[in-house]
């Protein structure tokens, strides 16, 4: 191998027009010269998760139905089916209705996506922004330390302490009390009262994560190199030490949009979510119908409401999976 890579060499020293030689060489070894930075390795890494890129194509189909509800739905949110022989007033799953019906006659199959474009919203709204600050509050943290990084680390501690239900409860009473607060975040049974309460306790765990990471990198030989050539504060935060948390990052995404469905879901079912109407039924609206519905045997009113929530939840947590393997720098490394 050797002496061919070094005949190719000849080659192209001796004939300036055929200067890729040794590159094709090279190439045919397995010794290319091109490099791909790490997030393309891991994204390749990630492709190659069979699991992982099927949970991804369920996600996908799962949004964009729930995103745009009036593809798969049969009927608008508040429309009613017409009455049948088979499809009456909590009728059970047919031809007519294949989700069956529920006691004002909607069909449960359309209001599960309708109630999933509410609940998805929720969930990758709260998780984007929650993530965003989470951010940038754990590097300012990790990379500046001292006074600031106790000062933001308790206040992020005293959060953390408390029940998360609990917290959310009291916040959302007295959140309402506060007049400039209210009028900022909307009533409190509205779907951006909701977001702005979640993003206000979610960005916590992402803060303590990126806070690690960037100080286990701030110590590292790249950015004392940034620092030698005179490279800012801030330029040293966004250009080398998120990036270089991108796979952690990436894994809080993921656990994000799931703990603010849940969430979510949790409060719609004790009534404090968004109320039913306007549009804004939820998956969680829609298991609350659970005592009402298991007595007299309505079990289909929550069985698919609660699936169509599991598979979702499932999916994410396989893709985080996907991803935490692909970003783990410990794994094997492709060659670049």
């Amino acid at each position: 191998m050797t002496e061919l890579i070094n005949h190719a060499a000849a080659d192209a020293t001796s004939d300036p027009a055929d200067l890729s030689g040794l590159a094709l060489v090279g190439e045919a070894e397995g010794l290319s010269s091109r490099s791909r930075s790490p997030v393309r390795l891991a994204l390749r890494r990630f492709r190659r998760n069979g699991v992982s890129m099927t949970a991804l194509v369920i996600l996908l189909v799962i949004m964009f139905c729930c995103l745009f509800p009036d593809v798969p739905a049969r009927v608008g949110e508040i429309d009613r089916l017409a009455i049948t022989p088979t499809v009456r007033p909590n009728s059970p799953p047919s031809s007519g209705a294949w989700f069956g019906t529920d006691n004002l006659n909607h069909d449960v199959f359309s209001r599960i996506w309708y109630g999933g474009r509410v609940s998805m919203l929720i969930g990758l709204s709260v998780a984007v922004i929650a993530c965003t600050v989470g951010t940038l509050i754990g590097a300012v943290a990790g990379y500046v330390g001292g006074k600031v990084d106790d000062v933001l680390m308790r206040i992020t501690d005293v959060f953390l302490a408390f029940p998360v239900l609990v917290l959310l409860l009291i916040l959302r009473n007295l959140l309402t009390e506060v007049p400039f607060v209210s009028t900022l975040m909307g009533d409190k049974n509205s779907v951006r009262f909701i977001v702005m309460l979640l993003v206000f306790l979610g960005w916590m765990p992402v803060a303590r994560i990126v806070r690690g990471e960037v100080m286990s990198l701030k110590q590292r030989e790249f950015v004392e190199a940034a620092r030698a050539l005179g490279a800012s504060g801030p330029r040293i935060v966004f250009r080398h030490l998120i990036p270089n948390s991108l796979g952690p990052i990436m894994v809080s995404l993921s656990l994000a949009v799931v703990t603010a469905i849940l969430a979510e879901s949790t409060l719609s079912f004790f009534g404090y979510g968004p109320q039913r109407g306007n549009g804004q039924a939820t998956w969680g609206l829609l298991i609350a119908e659970a005592p009402d519905s298991i007595i007299p045997g309505y079990w289909w009113k929550v069985l698919f409401p609660c699936l169509a929530l599991v598979i979702t939840i499932v999916c994410i947590n396989f893709i985080g999976d996907g991803l935490r393997d692909a970003f783990d720098p410990k794994g094997n490394r492709e060659r670049a």
